[in-house]
């Protein structure tokens, strides 16, 4: 796949969410998603010779930011939408943000997961009383599935990250960090689809004009990196990372526009650097983190991202559903 950047929206009056919807999302969450807590660490501000402000969203309910799209977006089913219930496909963490929701909304849900998926987030996704549909990610396009699904059942899809309501839910976890700690210089964010990072943007161009706005995912799964500065939409195939909630093969329709955008700055950091950060996080700041919830740290704490000293800087930590024998065993073969 090789899309222009010219064949999306440039003007920001068209852009498919606004910081408008951001705040509607953040009314309709008040009282239901956790008010997640900033925290910062001396010892970080050394190392980094800047003013660090961790937003943990692993502290979020279902473990990850997901939540706040996925309940933003049933919340705004209409009835005979609601009785038809909600399909998905995610590789955990979006799949337990709709389950949830979906218990809590009242509506069915089924999800389409990866069968490599943590075995974690698979049983946590169970819990919260959705169908589990399981499916070889080498062999099967998980959209087609998805739309076969969807047809056969009469289902809503809500996807995990190109959806104008996910993208608003999850833009709420950068407005309450802003809100929280003030304007930041630089505000770091991991990015698989896009969701959270153009959800971000939108936040911080609204609340703190002068913030640069950066994007990190995975050296193996690069695709948005590449299309941020090709200005064309990359793709990337099953890429062999430990970030399992970054292995999307491109950035969406809507998201897509919306980093070209609001977004200032896009890094890829290797699988590597990625495990001495969750090391670090997990030793020295007592922060459970998945992989893929470390990715924006590792740019600032690895140095594929200079910032300078003085900063003050956000990171948003974006999940902790990490099953931990896996964590334990990749600790283990850790190069120091």
């Amino acid at each position: 796949m090789a899309t222009h950047a010219s064949e999306f929206v440039a003007d920001a009056a068209e852009l498919p969410v606004s910081f408008a919807d951001v705040a509607a999302a953040a009314e309709r969450l008040s009282g239901v998603a956790h008010k997640t807590p900033v925290m910062t660490s001396r010892t970080v501000n050394e190392r980094t010779r800047c003013e660090v402000f961790f937003k943990c969203e692993n502290f979020q309910r279902t473990g990850s930011f997901k939540f706040r799209g996925a309940y933003n977006a049933i919340a705004q089913l209409t009835p005979e939408q609601r009785q038809r219930g909600v399909l998905t496909f995610s590789s955990g963490n979006h799949a337990q943000a709709i389950a949830l929701s979906g218990q809590l909304l009242g509506v069915a849900t089924t999800i389409i997961m990866p069968d490599d998926a943590p075995v974690v987030k698979q049983q946590a996704t169970q819990g919260y009383g959705a169908e589990v549909r399981l499916y070889d990610r080498t062999s099967v396009n998980r959209e087609a599935l998805a739309q076969e699904l969807a047809t056969e059942q009469g289902s809503v899809i809500i996807p995990p990250y190109d959806h104008p309501h996910i993208i608003a839910g999850q833009g709420t976890a950068a407005k309450e960090l802003l809100e929280d700690v003030g304007p930041l210089d630089y505000l770091l964010v991991c990015c698989g689809g896009g969701g959270l990072l153009s959800g971000s943007a939108i936040a911080a161009h609204h609340l703190a004009p002068n913030c640069r706005m950066v994007g990190v995912e995975p050296a193996a799964g690069d695709d948005a990196t590449r299309s941020f500065y090709s200005r064309t939409l990359q793709t990337v195939h099953n890429p062999d990372t430990i970030a399992d909630g970054a292995r999307t093969p491109f950035l969406g329709k809507l998201t897509f526009p919306l980093v070209l955008h609001y977004v200032t700055d896009m890094v890829a950091v290797p699988d590597q650097a990625l495990l001495r950060t969750l090391f670090f996080l997990w030793e020295r700041m007592k922060l459970v983190l998945e992989p893929t919830g470390g990715l924006a740290a590792t740019a600032l704490l690895e140095n594929f991202y200079a910032v300078p000293s003085g900063s003050r800087v956000g990171v948003i930590l974006s999940g902790g559903n990490v099953d931990l024998r896996q964590v334990a065993s990749l600790f283990a073969a850790m190069e120091l």
